[in-house]
């Protein structure tokens, strides 16, 4: 074989909660591991390894993605939004509001990767129905709760994202 080595190194630049990260990354390491051991991140939980659980999922460029399964250096000139990003200061996002008041968490250890999930749906169809809802959280387990909190939690954070984005009274 002739040639130079494969690469075993390369840098990244990328957004992470709209803060802008340059880093020499391996070219093996998931995208998982970048947000928790290199960037102190744990919200991003890992379980399955494998782009099953959905417990992983962050959104880059706005799609959910499983994080244990995606490559750091792919990630090259996008936006990652983990849980972590969501708030604002001290004000929960809409999802992690209405997660609480639904009580769709026990455990908690899926609840990012839900949330996640749950932000995705609602950013692509703000009026969401039951049956949408269930489709788009299919591919997120969880192990404590039953589903029936997570989707009222879902609904009620649809309804509360439309209140607050509808236009006034009378500007219709």
């Amino acid at each position: 074989m002739t040639g130079s080595p494969a690469a075993t190194s390369t840098v990244v630049r990328v957004r992470v909660n709209g803060r802008a990260i340059e880093m020499l990354v391996p070219v093996r390491l998931t995208v998982a591991e970048l947000l928790r051991d290199r960037l102190g991140l744990t919200g991003t939980k890992v379980s399955c390894e494998m782009q099953v659980c959905g417990v992983c999922t962050v959104l880059v460029d706005g799609n959910p993605v499983s994080s244990c399964a995606t490559l750091a250096c792919d990630l090259h000139g996008s936006e990652v939004l983990t849980v972590e990003g969501l708030a604002r200061g001290r004000d929960l996002h809409p999802v992690q509001e209405a997660f609480m008041a639904a009580n769709a968490l026990q455990c908690g250890f899926c609840t990012p990767g839900l949330i996640m999930m749950a932000v995705a749906l609602l950013e692509d169809h703000p009026g969401a129905e039951p049956d949408e809802i269930r489709e788009w959280m299919d591919g997120n387990l969880c192990r404590c709760t039953g589903y029936a909190p997570i989707e009222t939690a879902v609904t009620v954070a649809a309804a509360r994202m439309a209140a607050t984005t509808a236009p006034p009274e009378g500007d219709q």
